[in-house]
C-alpha cells in the first residue's frame, strides 16, 4: 500500500510540475518613490510655494524620493519657478509606470490631457491637489487676419475676448479694445463684456496707420475691466505691411480658383497678392471692395509686381499682361477648357520633380476642364500632364518656358482649388504646386528659396517657437539669430525625422534669420497663456493605490515540489530494493 502511495505522490508532483499553474503573489515595493510636480505656469505663487514645501517634506519622510517636473515635458526636478506653457501629465505617469515606487502627484489640477491617460495609469498615484484661489478674469482670447497686407489696403482683424469667474458686484459692462504698435495706438472700439464665454468682433484700420512697410507687431489688448489677472489682457499678432503688391491677379470672369489662388499665395508663398476681377466687359474692380478701378491704375499695378497672373480668359487681361519688354514673371491659368474627370498625373522630369515627390496623385479630384493644346512649344518643359477618365493619352495641363528676360508658367486646368478645399493631402499637395510654382517663376530656386519657416508667428508664453523643414533638400541644422531690443540671441536649429526644430524663449517680440540663406523675419513669443485662466480643476485629490506590484509565481518556481517528487521516487525505488521487487 505505501508502494502505490509513494507512486501516486510521485506522478501528481510531475503532473503539476508539467502543468505549471500559476498563482499571484505581492512583491514589496523596493524603489524610490516618485514625486511628479507640476511645474506649468498656473502654479505660479503660492500653489508653487506649497508644491514644494510637500515635495521636499514627502523626500524627508520617504527617505530620499526621486521629484520630476512636468509641463510640456518630464525634466529633473530644480526649485526655479514655473515656466511650462502647457500641463501634460500622461508622458510624465508613463516613465512612472517602470517602476514599483508609490507615485505621488502635486499639482492644482489644471491638466490639459488628463482625457488621454489610461484610467488605470491615473488610478494609481496619490494626488494633492493645491488649488488656485477663483477671481475674476477677462482675457483676449485670440486676433486673426491677414498676414500680407499692402498700404492701401484695410486690415480687418477679428478678435475674441471674453471673461471667467464670477465678477462681484454683479454684471461686467463695457471694455474698449485697443490695437497699437511700440506703444503707438492705432485703434480702438468699446464692446461689451459678457458674463462669462466667448465674443468675436471685428476691428478694422488702414494699414497705413502701421508706422513703416515690412514686418511688425500689432498688441491687441483689453482695457477697462478691473480683472487680477493682467497677463492674459493682451495678444499679438504679426502682420507684413508692403509697399506694393508682389502678385497682381486679374481674374476674367472671377471664379473660385482665383480666390483660392490668391489666398494660397499668401499663406505659402507669403506674397501680398492684390486681385482685379472683370465683373463686367472692360470693367475692372477691386477683389476685395469692389470699387471701380482705373485702367490706368491696373497698368501700374502690372508693371509694379513681381508677379502678374491671368486666370480664367487670360486673354481679357492682355494689355496688361503682353509687355514684351516686361521683366516679372507671368502665370497663366486656363479655367475655360474641354469639361471632364481629368486625372492629374505623377509629374514628368521637370523642375517640379522634387519639389512633389511626396504628392499622392492617385488621391487628388479630378480636374474639371483642361484646354486641349492644337500646337505643341517645343521650347516649353512640361511639368505636370493629366488624362480625360484617365484614358487616352496625356494632356500637358502645366507648362514652364522663358520668353526673353521673362519666365512664363501656363496653367491648362480648372478645378484645381477642389484640392485645398478638401483639405488634408489634397490642400498639402495644391500647397506644394503654387509654392514649387512662385518658386520658379521667381527664380527663388538653387538654393535661395526658404529652408525653413515659423509654424506660428505668434506663440503662448511657455511654449516652444516651432520651425519646420520645407525645403526639397535634406533637413540639417541651421544656426538661427534672435533679436530684440538690445539682446542678441544665437543658437542652432536641429530638425528631428518629422521637419520640426523647437527652441524656448522669454516673452518677447523678436526679429529672426537664418545663416546661409534668405530666411528672416519675426516672431513673438505673449505674455498670455491659458495657463493664466482661472480654470475649474479636472483632477481632484485621491489617495492612490498600493504600491506594491503584482507578480505571477509558477509551481516550477517553488522549491519543495521538486523535492516531493524525488523522495516520493526514492523512496519507493528503496522499499522495493528491500522488498526484492527491484
Amino acid at each position: 500500500m505505501s508502494l502505490v502511495i509513494l507512486r501516486v505522490t510521485a506522478v501528481l508532483a510531475l503532473i503539476l510540475l508539467l502543468w505549471n499553474p500559476s498563482s499571484a503573489r505581492l512583491l514589496p515595493a523596493r524603489d524610490q518613490p516618485i514625486v511628479l510636480l507640476d511645474a506649468s505656469l498656473s502654479m505660479t505663487g503660492a500653489p508653487w510655494r506649497a508644491a514644494l514645501d510637500s515635495a521636499r517634506a514627502f523626500a524627508r519622510r520617504r527617505g530620499g524620493a526621486v521629484i520630476w517636473r512636468f509641463g510640456t515635458r518630464v525634466a529633473p526636478f530644480d526649485t526655479a519657478r514655473p515656466t511650462a506653457g502647457a500641463s501634460h501629465l500622461g508622458p510624465a505617469l508613463e516613465a512612472a509606470a517602470g517602476r514599483a515606487g508609490e507615485v505621488v502627484i502635486l499639482t492644482d489640477g489644471n491638466v490639459d490631457d488628463v482625457t488621454g491617460i489610461p484610467p488605470d495609469l491615473l488610478h494609481r498615484p496619490r494626488i494633492i491637489v493645491e488649488p488656485r484661489p477663483t477671481f475674476f478674469d477677462a482675457y483676449v482670447a485670440s486676433v486673426e487676419g491677414p498676414r500680407h497686407v499692402m498700404r492701401t489696403d484695410t486690415l480687418r482683424l477679428e478678435v475674441s475676448y471674453g471673461t471667467m469667474g464670477k465678477r462681484e458686484g454683479g454684471r461686467t459692462g463695457k471694455a474698449t479694445l485697443t490695437l497699437s504698435v511700440e506703444g503707438r495706438r492705432l485703434a480702438s472700439q468699446s464692446v461689451a463684456i459678457p458674463d462669462s464665454g466667448v465674443l468675436t468682433t471685428e476691428i478694422t484700420f488702414p494699414a497705413t496707420r502701421v508706422p513703416r512697410p515690412g514686418w511688425s507687431v500689432l498688441d491687441v489688448r483689453i482695457e477697462g475691466v478691473n480683472d487680477r489677472e493682467p497677463r492674459d489682457d493682451s495678444r499679438e499678432f504679426v502682420v507684413d505691411v508692403s509697399l506694393e503688391p508682389a502678385a497682381v491677379i486679374f481674374a476674367s470672369p472671377p471664379d473660385w480658383e482665383a480666390r483660392f489662388l490668391a489666398r494660397t499665395l499668401s499663406d505659402v508663398a507669403r506674397l501680398p497678392a492684390r486681385v482685379f476681377v472683370e465683373t463686367e466687359a472692360g470693367r475692372w474692380r477691386d477683389g476685395a471692395t469692389l470699387a471701380p478701378v482705373a485702367m490706368a491704375d491696373l497698368t501700374r499695378a502690372a508693371a509694379g509686381a513681381r508677379l502678374v497672373i491671368a486666370t480664367g480668359d487670360p486673354q481679357r487681361a492682355r494689355e496688361f499682361t503682353a509687355d514684351p519688354g516686361a521683366r516679372n514673371a507671368l502665370l497663366l491659368w486656363r479655367t475655360n477648357g474641354q469639361s471632364g474627370d481629368w486625372y492629374v498625373e505623377r509629374p514628368l522630369s521637370s523642375p517640379f520633380t522634387a519639389a512633389l515627390a511626396g504628392v499622392l496623385w492617385d488621391s487628388l479630384p479630378p480636374a474639371t476642364a483642361v484646354t486641349v493644346a492644337r500646337d505643341s512649344n517645343r521650347t516649353a518643359t512640361v511639368a505636370l500632364t493629366a488624362r480625360l477618365a484617365r484614358r487616352g493619352s496625356a494632356q500637358p495641363i502645366l507648362t514652364l518656358e522663358q520668353r526673353n528676360n521673362r519666365r512664363v508658367a501656363t496653367v491648362a486646368a480648372a478645378g484645381l482649388w477642389r484640392w485645398a478645399f478638401r483639405g488634408g493631402a489634397s490642400e498639402q499637395a495644391y500647397r506644394s504646386v503654387v509654392a514649387a510654382l512662385v518658386d520658379w517663376l521667381l527664380e527663388q530656386g538653387g538654393g535661395t528659396r526658404e529652408r525653413a519657416v515659423p509654424e506660428a508667428l505668434e506663440v503662448p508664453n511657455g511654449l516652444p517657437l516651432i520651425w519646420r523643414w520645407t525645403s526639397s533638400d535634406s533637413s540639417h541644422a541651421v544656426a538661427i539669430t534672435l533679436r530684440s531690443g538690445e539682446m542678441t540671441r544665437t543658437d542652432t536649429l536641429r530638425f528631428d525625422a518629422a521637419g520640426r526644430a523647437q527652441m524656448l524663449v522669454p516673452p518677447g517680440v523678436y526679429r529672426y534669420t537664418l545663416s546661409g540663406g534668405p530666411e528672416q523675419g519675426m516672431v513673438a513669443v505673449e505674455t498670455y497663456s491659458d495657463e493664466w485662466l482661472p480654470r475649474a480643476p479636472v483632477l481632484s485629490a485621491q489617495p492612490g493605490e498600493a504600491s506594491a506590484r503584482v507578480a505571477s509565481v509558477g509551481l516550477r518556481d517553488r522549491w519543495w515540489l521538486f523535492v516531493i517528487a524525488t523522495l516520493a521516487l526514492a523512496t519507493e525505488w528503496a522499499l522495493r530494493r528491500r522488498q526484492g521487487l527491484a
